[in-house]
């Protein structure tokens, strides 16, 4: 460092005039503790032309020790000797005494250093947090993730060892946390895999959220009872086909789609465990973001992914460790050995290289014992699309999951010993909308609270219908509001009306909220087209629970004066929402006709006051 530089470090713009003569003492009485037995010039501080220079050795430092420490530990983690690992984390973070660089931190020229020491330090706690729950030493785990929540990595490895400790619901909830404070902070969202890690503990897949066993295994709380794989036996026979023609040498394809909680997943799992059963061997990837075995979340090539399962399992100790041509050359040898299932989740959020990647899989392909069975949501982007466009001609099954009907439920529920009349199982068909995934959320609760005047919305469900609600424009869902409110169905022309739209801008926001599985078409009516559109069920009641007391009557009396303002209005309707609106409610009597009449002035106040409280 030069003398100007120590000279700014000590004292900025208000230097003595004897700084240099002050600074040679200092470095004089410095040499005396550093190098008391020299003789002649030091050689730990050296003079130069620019300055001085301090030489000490690499394993002198602390600094040197601990980064050796930490790579030595990332190193045993990748290998999975995790004592070896959890050791020498333990060795790093022993060294550390404090904030980085102590009182010179502030200082000028210490100031980067000391930020990217201090970063150090907290990704080696991040580090110790992963071996921890690797390890399952879950709390140990949980209070240093709790402490570190300074960016993704920290919040993602909080929600991992939550989930792992058997704690999923309070997982949800911190990611919530951060997804406010992100939003109120910067105006951002989380990134994708962020994202992709809280659909992970929504679905309880533990091979996404890179755990080696279930949650309950490793926290040591007694299973539940599975609910059973009902409603898919269609389904299920036709995969099973698939392998009994793969294992007369013929490689089959198969895709599965369905909307999110259509329990994808879930049949997967039942096939996998049939195909190890009849002698496959079993390896899983996922088309998005997958928890690497370091400590962040990062995009692993499907193939590698495929090739480390394998691997884990034994199957070709040999196989390279590293992505591209070679990795897919020795899967489709080891393949070639021996009847294999390859699975490969959340194909809609795979990149494109991905979809290059098994499109060359599939040519390489050919006549060997394999099934390989691609998921995917519903809702296609136009890349996978023609990905799949390419597997068609490869004469693919394709097997699209739809809603569990009310027999499904029944029978469900008599699988877990409980008697229920067909009514309740109606309205819990009502209430789930047949969706597999919420469904078991629902039967997590007690009976009482899964329908009628005490039930709830289980939290896992409730994060999924927020997050819809939030990816909605304000108006689209100030008109769902509106719709709650008037007790789940879309009245377009009321809706248009209260809130001086027209029916067409109207009907794009229904249909808007149909595409993300807020609205629903209701069949069970005797209009004349034939059904409506409704909230379903459990959006009907998050959006209810957002609403203050003031805000619902601020609603109510909105509608209630559209309702005053109409021809011939439903008596016992506009009576419930006058009830409801409270010291809002409006004067009973009808407004007078003509375009800008006292009942429209008075829901053009009231749409205003809505908005406001937005």
């Amino acid at each position: 460092m030069s003398l100007t530089e120590l000279r700014h470090s000590l004292w900025e713009d208000d230097q003595p005039t004897a700084a240099v003569s002050s600074i040679r003492a200092h470095i004089s009485r410095l040499r005396s503790v550093l190098d008391p037995v020299r003789k002649g010039k030091s050689s730990v501080l050296v003079s130069r032309a620019s300055g001085y220079a301090l030489t000490v050795p690499r394993q002198a430092r602390d600094t040197s020790v601990f980064e050796a420490h930490v790579a030595r530990a990332r190193d045993a983690l990748k290998r999975e000797q995790l004592s070896l690992a959890h050791t020498e984390i333990d060795m790093a973070l022993g060294l550390w005494r404090g904030p980085a660089l102590g009182e010179a931190a502030e200082y000028p020229f210490a100031v980067r250093e000391s930020a990217r020491l201090n970063a150090a330090r907290q990704d080696a706690r991040e580090l110790l947090t992963t071996i921890l729950i690797r390890q399952g030493d879950l709390m140990p785990a949980v209070n240093i993730a709790e402490q570190l929540t300074a960016g993704e990595v920290s919040w993602s490895l909080l929600m991992r060892a939550l989930y792992a400790a058997g704690r999923p619901v309070e997982a949800l909830r911190q990611y919530n946390r951060f997804r406010t404070m992100l939003a109120r902070e910067l105006g951002l969202d989380p990134s994708p895999g962020l994202r992709d890690l809280h659909i992970a503990v929504l679905r309880h897949d533990t091979a996404a959220l890179g755990l080696p066993r279930s949650p309950t295994a490793l926290s040591g709380i007694p299973p539940v009872a599975r609910t059973p794989l009902v409603g898919r036996s269609q389904e299920t026979a036709r995969l099973q086909s698939l392998l009994g023609e793969a294992t007369a040498g013929q490689s089959r394809w198969a895709v599965v789609s369905g909307e999110p909680g259509s329990g994808k997943t879930r049949l997967l799992d039942e096939f996998a465990a049939q195909a190890a059963k009849a002698g496959f061997a079993v390896t899983r990837a996922s088309g998005g973001h997958a928890l690497g075995r370091g400590k962040t979340v990062t995009l692993r090539r499907t193939v590698t992914q495929l090739a480390d399962g394998l691997r884990r399992s034994g199957e070709d100790a040999d196989m390279p460790d590293e992505g591209g041509e070679d990795v897919l050359t020795a899967l489709v040898r080891q393949i070639a050995h021996r009847p294999t299932l390859c699975v490969v989740d959340d194909l809609d959020w795979a990149s494109s290289d991905v979809h290059d990647q098994l499109l060359l899989l599939a040519r390489l392909l050919r006549d060997v014992p394999v099934v390989v069975v691609c998921a995917l949501r519903d809702t296609q982007s136009p890349a996978v699309s023609g990905l799949l466009a390419e597997l068609a001609r490869l004469g693919t099954t394709w097997l699209r999951l739809d809603a569990l009907c009310t027999d499904d439920v029944a029978d469900i529920l008599a699988a877990r010993g409980e008697r229920a009349s067909p009514a309740e199982s109606e309205e819990l068909h009502r209430r789930s909308e047949g969706n597999p995934f919420v469904l078991g959320e629902l039967l997590k609760l007690p009976p009482a609270q899964r329908t009628g005047p005490c039930a709830l919305v289980p939290d896992a469900v409730r994060s999924v219908v927020q997050a819809r609600l939030t990816e909605l424009p304000a108006p689209t869902r100030t008109t769902l509001m509106y719709a709650a409110v008037d007790g789940g169905r879309l009245d377009v022309a009321l809706l248009a009306g209260v809130q001086r739209l027209t029916h067409e801008q109207v009907l794009c926001q229904v249909d808007d909220s149909a595409a993300r599985r807020l609205v629903v078409w209701d069949t069970d009516s005797a209009a004349a087209a034939g059904g409506h559109y409704r909230l379903s069920c459990l959006v009907h009641d998050v959006l209810l629970d957002t609403l203050a007391t003031s805000s619902r009557h601020l609603f109510h009396a909105a509608i209630a004066r559209e309702l005053i303002g109409g021809r011939d209005p439903d008596q016992v309707r506009l009576a419930g929402h006058l009830r409801a609106a409270g010291p809002m409610a409006p004067a009973r009597a009808p407004a007078p006709t003509g375009r800008a009449g006292p009942h429209q002035r008075s829901a053009s106040r009231s749409t205003d006051d809505v908005r406001a409280i937005r």
